[in-house]
């Protein structure tokens, strides 16, 4: 009898035991930014640096890598880490020193978030990263995402098949533009039910830069702004301040007091219509002009060396905006006079205030004991 009771114990345990471990496996990812969730996410990012910057970052704990993506597109490169249970982490590059890498930012003209790109003779990358006709994003970071994302998707399916339904991603400076657009790609492949509609995606931006104008930023925000995309940024980085931005009388919603004001003008008597318009032309055309430039040089002509590098690369049309926004729900890292004595401002080193261990120092100083929050800050 004892020793059936003991049997049936030990039964009991191990059902238990099963049942927890099978409950805390499934635990999904939760709404909010999570300090110490992004810290570590950040470490994962810093593997990319060359062997002495990767030596001197701390060592990611909960994921470890199983997959290295050979190099594509414009000197682009992720990883996958997995924690081993139901979470892996989509980490992307940023910018390297390789002058392909800073291509990909030059290329900076605007294309319609909806669309396709001739990424070669044969492959094209077929995209819709908002909604609304008139938003626009960075193109040279969305053929990053193009060529990324026919690496990445693969992977997501053969986790997902494993039991992986909770998928983080990350990427700092280019790695966190890029971010943004996967983000968004991937919740429309989701939409279209070519990606399994119980995944959880969460987004981690780290000192990412204006991933598209405003309409793709409302696009954005709407389908993240209950805790599930943030970018993290350091009040003294440069880098979440580009591209730049030029905002004319065509960035306005279609109604507007702008759009009227030719056919207002043209109705005043003859000498106010003469200084109206004067008046109007001054203040709106040198903002017109500026952003063809910007298409031009940052389009038309940093195409063709794109094409030099993508062999069967074809430039696609241009959308005339270069209104660049910040997108998305922001965790500002605000430098103080105690961050300032540890990395002092320099004309020499561009990047003092944006590589990894500035934003570690910011986060684990001002924000390690504060609990979650879906709001942000």
């Amino acid at each position: 009898m004892q020793h059936a009771f003991r049997l049936m114990s030990r039964y009991v345990v191990v059902l238990l035991a099963v049942w927890f471990g099978r409950g805390a496996a499934a635990q999904s990812l939760k709404p909010g930014f999570d300090v110490a969730e992004y810290v570590e996410l950040l470490k994962v990012s810093a593997r990319f640096g060359d062997s002495a910057y990767v030596a001197s970052f701390p060592v990611p704990q909960r994921y470890k890598l199983v997959y290295r993506s050979p190099i594509m597109g414009l000197d682009n490169r992720w990883d996958l880490w997995t924690d081993n249970a139901q979470t892996a982490v989509i980490s992307l590059r940023g910018t390297t020193a390789n002058s392909v890498s800073w291509l990909a930012n030059f290329y900076a003209a605007m294309v319609p978030a909806k669309g396709k790109l001739q990424l070669s003779d044969t492959d094209k990358f077929v995209y819709e990263l908002a909604q609304n006709p008139k938003a626009a994003v960075h193109v040279g970071w969305l053929v990053s995402t193009a060529f990324l994302s026919k690496d990445i998707l693969p992977r997501i399916d053969s986790s997902y098949r494993k039991g992986v339904k909770n998928m983080l991603i990350v990427g700092h400076s280019q790695g966190g533009a890029i971010a943004y657009l996967l983000t968004a790609h991937l919740y429309a492949l989701q939409k279209q039910g070519k990606l399994p509609a119980d995944i959880r995606f969460k987004t981690y931006c780290s000192a990412g830069p204006k991933p598209g104008n405003l309409y793709f930023a409302y696009d954005y925000e709407a389908q993240t702004q209950d805790g599930w995309a943030y970018n993290v940024i350091n009040s003294a980085d440069w880098v979440p301040e580009v591209p730049l931005s030029i905002q004319t009388v065509n960035d306005f919603n279609t109604t507007n007091p702008f759009q009227g004001a030719p056919g207002l003008i043209k109705k005043q008597k003859l000498l106010n219509r003469i200084v109206l318009k004067s008046v109007y032309n001054s203040l709106t055309k040198p903002a017109l002009k500026a952003q063809r430039n910007y298409q031009k040089y940052l389009g038309s002509i940093a195409s063709k060396t794109v094409s030099k590098n993508l062999n069967g690369y074809v430039a696609p049309n241009y959308y005339n905006s270069n209104h660049y926004v910040r997108t998305g729900t922001f965790i500002v890292l605000r430098a103080d006079s105690a961050y300032y004595q540890r990395f002092p401002d320099s004309k020499e080193k561009i990047f003092t205030h944006h590589f990894h261990p500035p934003y570690l120092y910011l986060t684990e100083t001002q924000l390690l004991h504060q609990p979650p929050t879906a709001a942000g800050r």
